[in-house]
């Protein structure tokens, strides 16, 4: 509840204090944040009526004195112009403003001079810049998120801002935790130090007394990765519930969106996927796709029973009873045909794209050594014409990231074949990965052959055995948690920001990644807690990845850099 906690704590102290009828105005961030966190029959309880977006609630002229606006939209100089020019002529009868980030004294003068009809009753800070997928599980929803991988050269102005704006969604995340962190970062990566600084400099100096909540528990720590440490992870196709549909569908802000799909029907176009509102999906979230398959047959089995009971109704009373329990049955059947819809769209794909013969070979590649039978198995698959371009290309850079420096020369050929089969690939991508994010650019130990006490573990995992082919990779973020649990993350590879060093032992940690999280990882983090260690993990990012949203990005970094006049 951590997270999604704090926001839906925000929305109800917005909403409660505000009596009568209201609109609620949104910006297209803050609709994100909202929607995880409240349902729009939860919005209706607190006697909102309409929900509308600050763009294009400005473009309407009608007067609707009779409602209460609630405001609730990211302090942007856009959103004030927009705000502005609603109370030059008011709409509604009051206006209750309030932003999800730290105001400027400017933007707070601008507001009080546009207040000419006195109709704005309040102006407020709720720390809500974020969206909470999951408890404990959060995202920036960065469109811009190729800028990572671009050095400062490129594009320095358009870095800044984003920069700026991961900034501001990390200080919203530990201003609801009520928290000031002590921050760390990834040695080798330049924007994770730059985020790190400049969060520091923000909660430490500029808002110093903001951040002083006068609280005797030990710090948070605040750990900045950088996605390019582990290009692995994003890389994998997935075989658990949430990160499978992520990857095989897509899944943002906990809807899927199955409208391509084709006869998919209408109250079932797009799906709303929570752990906070279906206990079938909190439970399964983190199972493999096997176990989906059994747990979704006991759930229809279960409702079968139920539909019999229902078809016996003899009495006044058994009509009253199935009347009474008519919603819950209603709800029960709409939420076993959502599932078994996605696990019928997913197992479509799987077998079009021979998804489980693709994938046996990705974790072999991710896992296990042995270059030769790697070789040969991607060769097999590249020419296998079922295989889809995007599998093809997946397989290369998993061998290009496990094999750069043991096998170049198979490497270029298997590159030549990738752009021979699939011309829209060419091996300029599988280079661009290799220069971004190739084992001279990590500081983990992503294979977990460079440690002698990760060669040993993973001896021991290979001599146990493992339970599921599909699902014995790991993110290296399980290794970095490892690390901090045991108190064994090291200063040279992670240094401290300043001189705010950790003075007794861990409690919360939030791990950020600069570039995008994976479910694959947020599943990590979900066992770790589960485990009781002592310490509560967050994880954070600027996007939440799939295969598809990763290669993008790279494609995108490619082009600006190629058009760029830097030599990089």
């Amino acid at each position: 509840m951590v997270l999604i906690g704090a926001v839906r704590d925000y929305v109800n102290r917005m909403l409660q204090d505000i009596s009568g009828m209201k609109v609620l105005i949104l910006d297209s961030k803050t609709v994100s944040a909202v929607s995880v966190a409240y349902s729009l029959s939860e919005l209706l309880q607190k006697e909102v009526f309409l929900v509308e977006l600050v763009d294009s609630i400005s473009m309407s002229k009608e007067v609707m004195s009779h409602l209460k606006a609630v405001y609730f939209v990211q302090p942007t100089s856009e959103n004030i112009q927009l705000i502005r020019r609603q109370l030059a002529t008011p709409r509604f009868g009051e206006y209750h403003l309030f932003f999800s980030n730290i105001l400027k004294d400017t933007q707070i003068h601008i507001l009080a001079d546009s207040d000419e009809h006195e109709v704005v009753q309040q102006v407020q800070e709720v720390y809500a810049d974020f969206v909470a997928v999951d408890p404990c599980h959060f995202t920036l929803n960065i469109t811009s998120n190729h800028f990572y991988m671009l050095p400062v050269a490129v594009d320095p102005s358009n870095l800044q801002q984003y920069c700026d704006q991961i900034v501001d969604g990390i200080a919203a995340v530990f201003l609801a935790l009520k928290r000031r962190p002590i921050i760390r970062y990834q040695r080798t990566s330049d924007i994770a130090k730059r985020i790190a600084q400049e969060t520091a400099k923000l909660t430490y100096q500029q808002e110093s007394g903001l951040f002083d909540f006068r609280r005797n528990e030990v710090s948070p720590l605040l750990l900045v990765l950088d996605r390019r440490d582990d290009p692995v992870t994003p890389l994998l196709n997935q075989w658990t519930y949430q990160a499978m549909v992520h990857e095989l569908i897509g899944l943002q802000d906990n809807k899927v969106d199955l409208r391509s799909m084709g006869n998919i029907p209408k109250d079932q176009q797009e799906i709303v996927l929570s752990s906070e509102q279906d206990a079938f999906f909190r439970e399964n979230m983190y199972k493999n796709f096997g176990e989906i398959g059994m747990n979704i047959k006991s759930m229809v089995d279960e409702f079968q029973q139920v539909a019999k009971s229902n078809q016996n109704i003899q009495t006044i009373e058994d009509m009253a009873k199935f009347v009474d329990n008519y919603p819950e049955y209603r709800k029960m059947h709409g939420n076993i045909s959502k599932h078994v819809t996605l696990v019928a769209e997913m197992s479509k794909i799987v077998e079009e794209r021979k998804l489980m013969l693709v994938s046996e070979t990705e974790q072999e590649l991710a896992c296990n050594g042995g270059q030769g039978a790697a070789f040969e198995a991607v060769t097999n698959l590249i020419n296998n014409e079922s295989v889809s371009d995007i599998d093809r290309l997946r397989l290369v850079m998993l061998y290009a990231l496990r094999y750069e420096k043991e096998s170049p020369v198979q490497l270029m050929q298997l590159m030549n074949k990738l752009a021979s089969k699939s011309p829209k690939y060419k091996a300029g991508l599988v280079k661009f990965l290799l220069k971004q994010a190739g084992i001279d650019k990590r500081t983990g130990d992503l294979y977990g052959n460079r440690d002698l006490l990760n060669i040993a573990l993973n001896m021991a995992r290979g001599l146990k055995g493992v339970e599921n082919v599909y699902t014995q990779h790991q993110p290296l973020l399980f290794q970095i948690m490892e690390s901090i649990t045991k108190g064994r993350l090291r200063d040279v590879d992670y240094p401290v920001v300043g001189n705010h060093f950790q003075q007794s032992r861990l409690q919360d940690v939030v791990l950020f990644i600069v570039g995008g999280t994976t479910f694959e990882e947020s599943r990590s983090v979900a066992l770790q807690n589960a485990t009781n260690s002592g310490i509560r993990f967050i994880l954070g990012g600027t996007t939440i990845l799939n295969s598809k949203r990763f290669l993008k990005d790279l494609e995108e970094a490619q082009r600006l850099v190629r058009s760029s006049t830097t030599v990089v």
